[in-house]
């Protein structure tokens, strides 16, 4: 199944599918946080500021990312290609990371709470990437191994691709993503966040965890040595968040507040080895423990 990248040509320049599902996951993420920005407690227009300021800052930083951790592809190639994102090859964590870098400085500078704007767009980047991710599909990236099972040759397990089957790993990403701005946006109004900047953090661990498993079944993955760069990344990330929300929940069981992040370590160990069934397990545990911690502190008085 192929698709033509082009989605038009106005005078002479092709606008790519890409770069149009990139710009609608951000249009919409962008409509989504400006709805909220005042039940938030925050000014009006924070989020055009934020969008103004983060969103070119996000692109740059996943294009940067990306080339930084792939300088071999690049190798011998006109200078130029650097920059021909068109042609896909763009790092969603080098986005994230710029992008909140600039929030930060928005900050500082405007005296505003950083956690209750990272709070604001957490819903927002989890819907921008759920759209974003089909273009993967268009410029048939980012997908799985080889299918060889005919019983799973069917979409949405698997993908056609140049006369194949490959796991379509663009669209489980795309449906957590989507599933994880529903359960944000659900908690978010039945108030079951209790501090600010756990709704970011809610996001950052359920995305780090599903990306953790997800990017073991991939095939174009960037390394680092032996280790998957976004996967080790991810399950730093999911330990980081479960080590905050352990320190929070003080009145639970020493052994569950251990056992959480140790979870997501653990999945450390395993990726290094690459062994995809440990990481699930691992990510699997990790998840359960640390919800049932969060939840156990939340009947803290």
């Amino acid at each position: 199944m192929e698709f033509s990248r082009t989605a038009a040509r106005i005078w002479g320049l092709q606008i790519h599918w890409y770069a149009v599902l990139i710009v609608i996951g951000i249009a919409l993420g962008v409509a989504l946080a400006w709805k909220r920005e005042r039940r938030m407690g925050l000014p009006r227009e924070t989020t055009l500021d934020l969008a103004l300021i983060c969103v070119p800052l996000a692109l740059v930083g996943a294009r940067a990312y990306y080339v930084l951790f792939s300088l071999d592809e690049f190798a011998g190639e006109p200078w130029w290609k650097v920059f021909a994102v068109w042609e896909g090859g763009m790092a969603i964590y080098g986005g994230l990371i710029a992008g909140l870098l600039g929030g930060l400085c928005y900050a500082r500078v405007k005296k505003l709470p950083f956690a209750r704007l990272a709070d604001l767009v957490a819903p927002s980047i989890a819907l921008g990437q759920a759209i974003g991710r089909w273009g993967n599909f268009i410029n048939q990236e980012a997908h799985g191994a080889a299918v060889a099972n005919p019983a799973l040759q069917f979409f949405p397990v698997a993908v056609p691709i140049d006369g194949g089957w490959y796991y379509a790993t663009f669209f489980y990403e795309s449906a957590w993503c989507l599933l994880v701005a529903a359960l944000l946006l659900w908690a978010e109004r039945r108030g079951r966040f209790r501090r600010a900047d756990d709704e970011f953090l809610a996001y950052a661990f359920l995305y780090a965890l599903e990306r953790a498993v997800v990017e073991g079944m991939r095939t174009d993955s960037l390394y680092l040595g032996a280790m998957r760069v976004s996967q080790g990344l991810s399950l730093l990330a999911a330990a980081l968040v479960a080590l905050i929300w352990a320190a929070r929940a003080r009145r639970a069981p020493r052994t569950l507040r251990a056992a959480a992040p140790a979870c997501a370590l653990a999945a450390i160990g395993f990726a290094a080895a690459g062994n995809g069934a440990g990481v699930f397990a691992a990510s699997l545990a990790a998840l359960g423990t640390t919800i049932w911690m969060y939840n156990w502190g939340s009947t803290e008085k």
